[in-house]
């Protein structure tokens, strides 16, 4: 008598979402692929650590196959998917071959949204990939490096830095950006006037870090203000061109470095083409369960999903780590339900809060329940959260002797150009005063 082939289920993406769900898997009677196109696992809330040199590419991302190495039904697939056929249940890769499912979790994340301004996608510098973080340290360092060169290609002598988007993203960034600025002229010695640079934050509305409680707002405000960031709030990017940005108001900032952190979309990604609604973001819909309409074996979790949130708050999560981290669980144990012939179950989201941090010792911690940590508790509460997050035991280790090191004295940081194959030098495509203005006629 022939031994039944255990249910294989493959697993799309190695983010948060795609990890949970593996790990629940792991160690259990199913087959388990988990396929990326990408061999690691980033660790994005601290990208903009890399994009600001605080931290090191390798030290926010960590292999898949190491992660699952003891897991002897749980393999990876490193390649590109390309579609779905989800009536014969196969996935299909970049590669020409398939790989066929009895079930299929779908984590595939989201991707920049640019809300349609012109010239964003071309000209701006996201923060979502470690590739993006890569390219924006070395547009940083290599703009940094200029200034001190050639002073006079930049308007009064000194560059100015603009980041897009008020949320937790764009926070983190223009903090880390002031204090990047601060031990280049103090360590690195570049000739760079600090009185004549700017780090502008822009926002469309009216106050930083919407999704906290306004106390916490105008603390960011504040603390960022203090430090030296221009914050400008009810303001809108009609154009973003190489030379800078325009506003809805007419108004033009030249800027050599503009970072887009202005929101995610589902759009251009993988879970854009499942045959199911989308609700007004572009996010997949899903049945209380997880699941799509129609097709009981494919859940859709994370970035990727309009996940419901569950209980009687009704409406959508956020798209949060923790969201994304609690829906691959559940998708995991409702396949698990599937196996053993139990009835589905509702996903209800626990929420733990949510966290920002604006510079070395000042942060803000919203918890669920509890008062609203600032300054330096709230950095040592966002700190620990991270820590205990990050995969890795050497990448903990890492970031624990750079977080205390930075914190003594701030004079470590891996402050390197590295260029790639994927083209020339940042330095040499740099803007200078007197480059066309506009992008589009």
């Amino acid at each position: 008598m022939e031994s039944r082939q255990p249910r294989r289920v493959v697993v799309i993406g190695a983010g948060f979402a795609g990890l949970a769900a593996t790990k629940r898997l792991a160690g259990k009677p199913v087959e388990v692929v988990i396929v990326d196109q990408h061999n690691y696992h980033t660790f994005q809330p601290l990208l903009y650590q890399v994009a600001t040199a605080g931290l090191e590419p390798a030290d926010v991302a960590y292999p898949v196959r190491t992660i699952f190495g003891k897991a002897p039904n749980v393999t990876f697939r490193h390649g590109t998917v390309v579609g779905i056929d989800i009536d014969a249940r196969k996935v299909n890769l970049a590669d020409g071959r398939a790989l066929k499912y009895d079930n299929l979790v779908v984590a595939s994340g989201a991707t920049t949204r640019y809300f349609g301004v012109t010239g964003a996608p071309q000209y701006a510098l996201p923060l979502y990939t470690l590739a993006d973080a890569r390219r924006l340290r070395n547009r940083v360092l290599a703009t940094l490096g200029a200034a001190d060169a050639r002073p006079e290609d930049f308007d009064d002598g000194a560059p100015t830095f603009v980041v897009i988007g008020g949320g937790p993203t764009g926070v983190e960034t223009a903090g880390a950006l002031v204090e990047l600025l601060d031990v280049s002229v103090r360590r690195d010695g570049l000739r760079i006037d600090p009185r004549r640079t700017r780090v502008v934050l822009l926002d469309s509305g009216t106050r930083l870090l919407a999704a906290f409680n306004e106390q916490a707002s105008r603390y960011a405000e504040q603390t960022l203000t203090t430090r030296g960031v221009h914050v400008r709030l009810s303001t809108s990017v009609s154009e973003v061109t190489p030379t800078g940005v325009r506003l809805t108001s007419g108004e033009w900032i030249g800027s050599p470095v503009v970072v887009w952190a202005g929101g995610v979309s589902v759009d251009g990604t993988l879970a854009a083409g499942i045959c199911a609604s989308r609700d007004p973001t572009g996010r997949v819909e899903v049945l209380p369960d997880l699941s799509i309409k129609g097709h009981s074996e494919v859940f859709v979790v994370g970035d990727a999903a309009a996940v419901p949130w569950g209980g009687t708050h009704g409406g959508v999560c956020p798209q949060l780590a923790q969201v994304a981290i609690q829906s691959g669980h559940h998708a995991a144990g409702e396949i698990l339900r599937q196996i053993e012939g139990r009835e589905p179950t509702s996903f209800s989201y626990r929420d733990k809060g949510i966290m920002a941090t604006i510079g070395r010792r000042a942060a803000v911690a919203q918890l669920r329940h509890g008062p609203t940590l600032r300054g330096t508790l709230g950095w040592l509460s966002w700190l620990g959260l991270h820590l205990v997050y990050l995969v890795g035991f050497r990448n903990k280790v890492v970031v624990v002797i750079n977080w205390s090191w930075r914190y003594l004295d701030w004079a470590s940081g891996p402050r390197l150009i590295v260029a790639d194959a994927s083209g020339a030098e940042e330095v040499d495509r740099l803007p200078k005063v007197g480059d066309p203005v506009q992008a589009t006629p």
